[in-house]
């Protein structure tokens, strides 16, 4: 009897599907399908993998091509128009996921392949919606960890059911990938809309390895603007920001109007000229950095008005 589940077109149907964005990454993309293949032999047959190409500058589609030549029945590779960044890839990998459980998994070897099969045990223990790799030591600069961390706690407290932790590397289930794919935004981050949909998060220790090939594709410019989309797109943070802000500054002016009024009436001290200039900049610092949050959020507002897609594939090598 076959190990596979068939349907009536004699079309065999995964029980997982990994979903790998890629970028730049022409070096690993051999020896990551190799370790994926073989971990897969030992769990199960019932699987697909599929490449999402961001649209990179080296030769990850070529390797792709040939990858899902020698494995067409395994491989499925698409090929973004443009670059739009990890999740947006991960979405895209998501609409073309059947498997049951969809595991997402970065490029780069830095988690191990044979960590799947942690993902899958810790399943079987409670059975969650997602569950997590959490990662023993991380192999990232100390900004990029630091940074890493700030989200996780900023997420947490803007939701104290958030689950603070966690990493790229997770296995969801297919009806709660099928609700992340409800949404048309076009700045996709995977881990906020779980937290919509779900509050069954388990999670289990993973090894991360040294990078060893290419540099992180993400540089601290990158990190930075995906910081600043994740605040504005999935947060209150900014505006929050604003009001908390603006009240503190409020009694802070209050208290040196009082300070100054006292000195002028009893002890006859001038406020003097450089003090009410530097009280005018001052406030219109604050005007004018209040004015710029709420023009991200109009900007932003304006994007998904537009309908801009969260991505635009070029090209589709399916599965035989």
């Amino acid at each position: 009897m076959s190990c596979f589940m068939k349907n009536e077109e004699n079309i065999i149907i995964p029980l997982y599907s990994v979903v790998v964005p890629v970028f730049n990454s022409e070096k690993s993309l051999i020896e990551l399908y190799r370790r994926i293949n073989d971990t897969f032999e030992s769990i199960s047959k019932r699987f697909e993998v599929i490449f999402v190409e961001d649209s990179g500058l080296d030769k990850s589609w070529d390797v792709l091509k040939d990858l899902q030549k020698k494995n067409p029945d395994r491989i499925m590779a698409i090929q973004l128009a443009k670059n739009f960044g990890q999740h947006n890839a991960l979405f895209c990998g998501f609409g073309y996921a059947s498997g049951d459980f969809i595991i997402t998994l970065d490029d780069d070897l830095q988690i191990p392949p044979e960590e799947i099969e942690k993902l899958i045990s810790q399943y079987e223990v409670n059975k969650a919606d997602v569950v997590y790799g959490d990662l023993i030591r991380k192999e990232h600069s100390y900004i990029r960890n630091k940074g890493s961390q700030i989200m996780k706690d900023g997420s947490k407290k803007q939701d104290d059911q958030a689950p603070g932790k966690g990493s790229s590397f997770k296995m969801i289930t297919k009806d709660i990938a099928e609700s992340v794919l409800k949404h048309g935004q076009s700045f996709i981050y995977i881990d906020e809309i779980l937290l919509w949909y779900t509050r069954h998060f388990d999670f289990v220790m993973v090894r991360h390895e040294p990078r060893k090939f290419q540099q992180s594709n993400y540089t601290y410019s990158k990190l930075f603007r995906l910081f600043l989309n994740v605040s504005v797109y999935y947060t209150k943070a900014p505006l929050k920001l604003i009001t908390y802000g603006g009240i503190a500054l409020s009694v802070v002016s209050a208290i040196l109007g009082i300070v100054f009024f006292v000195r002028w009436f009893f002890f006859n001290v001038p406020a003097g000229f450089t003090a009410i200039i530097v009280a005018i900049l001052f406030s219109t610092s604050i005007i004018l950095f209040s004015l710029g949050v709420i023009g991200e959020y109009l900007n932003r507002m304006l994007i998904i008005q537009n309908k801009k897609p969260a991505f635009s594939i070029k090209k589709i090598l399916p599965k035989m």
